[in-house]
């Protein structure tokens, strides 16, 4: 895909970037920016490695993954396009703190930060906007540890489910992109505890599971189940 087309009038980063920046910046983030196609597993961004790009996620699903000392993955957050990936990297200069890996085929267009950073020291409002950015995708992240912190595994697989359907599918009926493994990575519980709350539910008519196929035919008893955690 040409960048032209990337930055198009109708595109949703030229909206969101030229409230604050003009053409000439434009044909900058052009000249030094990457566009790749990552297949479902592969990895964007990776924890560990020297940050020097952040990506704009045109198309997919991602999951930001942290693997701890022992291999064990935990899932931060879940995210659909169209979003702007590692902010953060922006602003925190050590190695990239998890990996941004795609759980459906992606189209993302990576930027060098070097370049933006250059744009964002003359532009202050345009270094807000991204901040405020970076700062929304990592309040994901909190909340998501604040109901591991204080709900019992029903309600943080309850909120897991809740936060899909409103924020990333965006219909209470999708095709879940997750494993039931990477569903339990997400709430910090066993996969077979998620195997076995989802068929209570599905028993009770909360949900309806069919393979990859999610649909909440009950979404007030869901939200219950998050309240009481």
């Amino acid at each position: 895909m040409d960048l032209e087309n990337i930055f198009s009038d109708g595109n949703w980063l030229k909206k969101v970037f030229s409230q604050f920046i003009s053409e000439e910046d434009f044909k900058k983030i052009n000249k030094t920016s990457v566009y790749l196609k990552f297949k479902k597993g592969e990895i964007i961004l990776k924890q560990g490695n020297q940050p020097s790009h952040i990506a704009f996620l045109q198309s997919g699903i991602v999951k930001f993954n942290f693997e701890n000392e022992y291999k064990k993955n935990t899932i931060l957050s879940v995210v659909s396009a169209p979003k702007i990936l590692g902010g953060a990297n922006l602003f925190y200069k050590d190695n990239n703190l998890f990996s941004i890996i795609a759980i459906e085929d992606c189209e993302v267009m990576l930027l060098e930060s070097i370049v933006l950073l250059d744009l964002l020291k003359n532009n202050g409002k345009f270094a807000v906007a991204i901040f405020q950015v970076a700062s929304e995708m990592f309040k994901k992240s909190v909340f998501n540890f604040i109901s591991l912190a204080n709900k019992h595994k029903e309600g943080r697989i309850a909120d897991i489910i809740l936060y899909l359907s409103e924020n990333v599918y965006h219909s209470n009926s999708f095709n879940l992109s997750l494993t039931r493994k990477e569903l339990a990575e997400f709430a910090c519980c066993s996969q077979e505890n998620v195997i076995m709350t989802l068929s209570r539910w599905q028993n009770e008519k909360i949900i309806k599971v069919s393979g990859k196929h999610f649909e909440i035919k009950k979404i007030e008893k869901l939200k219950q189940i998050s309240k009481i955690g």
